[in-house]
């Protein structure tokens, strides 16, 4: 009993020292920020994106995994396949170190530097007064949607999972509100649920990022899988009467950063509440399908849960899995 007491004060140690060293390297970083040369920044971004991409060798497994089940049939090629991880593991850190940045950019500067394309239908979706919900996934530079529209004038909230550590929670939070972005954790849901329900009374947008596939929702098929896709999105916008708007930013080949708002989605209405929540979940799954099939190399390919059942084909996690090499993968 008492070694089970010390091994759970040294794992509490150890889980709190990771947090701890995270945090005063963010902190550093955006200390660091306004006096590093943007050529410089721009190597020390790729460089960070090179040494995870080596170190995290197990995320980036998966996300090759993903990947093979996911769409083996447009990049039948393993080499292509790790190309587009890579792609994609490389736009995720510019899209961190462009978010990092936005604390310190103006909202001219913020305006600026993403592009937009569609306002007018959120425009049109908020006239109706019941607030909008902005679907969107882990695609592109998704982090930086919050502070494109808060510099526009748009009341603005995320849904997010929290760091399990507090302390670094708050730092975060502190960083979104900076260029006006609120925070709705997603945990605990009740209290979460209300947060949104009343941000959509205000008539605000609140992003909800609805590409996390694991247990417990609605199953729909995804890039040729089943997976079970989160029915909080489409159960809040029928119990408000809220609109719901796709919405990504993506990265052109240029590096240019634009915001694509879609028309607001029409909701399957049959009276029978389960059915219309199965049926919208699967049409906003459909609505995520599309985007990621366009941008393959800016989605993160980490959402799916590891029972998802492919539809088409025969290939496995684990056949794939003793295809890719253990170590990490060159460059």
């Amino acid at each position: 009993m008492a070694k089970k007491k010390k091994r759970f004060r040294i794992q509490k140690f150890f889980y709190s020292l990771r947090y701890r060293i995270g945090e005063y390297c963010l902190r550093g970083f955006v200390f660091l920020l306004p006096l590093t040369p943007r050529p410089w920044l721009a190597r020390l971004t790729s460089l960070g994106a090179r040494l995870t991409f080596a170190i995290l060798w197990k995320y980036r497994r998966r996300m090759e995994e993903n990947l093979s089940l996911a769409m083996r049939e447009e990049f039948p090629s393993l080499e292509k396949r790790k190309s587009v991880v890579w792609k994609a593991w490389r736009n995720f850190a510019r899209g961190m170190c462009e978010t990092t940045c936005s604390v310190y950019h103006s909202k001219e500067e913020i305006l600026s530097a993403i592009g937009i394309q569609g306002e007018e239908h959120l425009q049109s979706a908020l006239k109706q007064g019941k607030g909008v919900i902005a679907l969107s996934a882990h695609l592109g530079n998704f982090t930086m949607i919050g502070p494109r529209l808060a510099a526009c004038g748009y009341p603005f909230s995320a849904v997010v999972k929290q760091p399990k550590d507090q302390r670094f929670a708050r730092l975060i939070d502190e960083y979104r509100g900076r260029v006006g972005v609120k925070t709705i954790s997603a945990k605990p849901r009740r209290e979460a649920a209300r947060q949104i329900l009343k941000a959509l009374r205000r008539n605000e947008v609140v992003l909800m990022v609805a590409d996390e596939f694991k247990s417990g929702g609605v199953e729909v098929e995804f890039l040729g899988r089943t997976a079970s896709a989160p029915r909080g999105p489409v159960t809040l916008a029928l119990r408000a009467g809220a609109s719901v708007v796709p919405m990504f930013l993506t990265r052109d080949q240029e590096d240019r950063l634009t915001l694509h708002i879609w028309p607001e989605i029409d909701f399957v209405k049959s009276g029978d509440l389960q059915q219309d929540v199965n049926s919208n979940v699967a049409l906003f799954t459909q609505e995520l399908e599309s985007m990621v099939r366009r941008y393959p190399d800016q989605w993160n390919w980490l959402g799916f849960h590891r029972d998802g059942r492919r539809l088409r084909g025969e290939i496995g996690v684990s056949k794939f899995a003793d295809s890719v090499e253990r170590g990490p993968t060159s460059l």
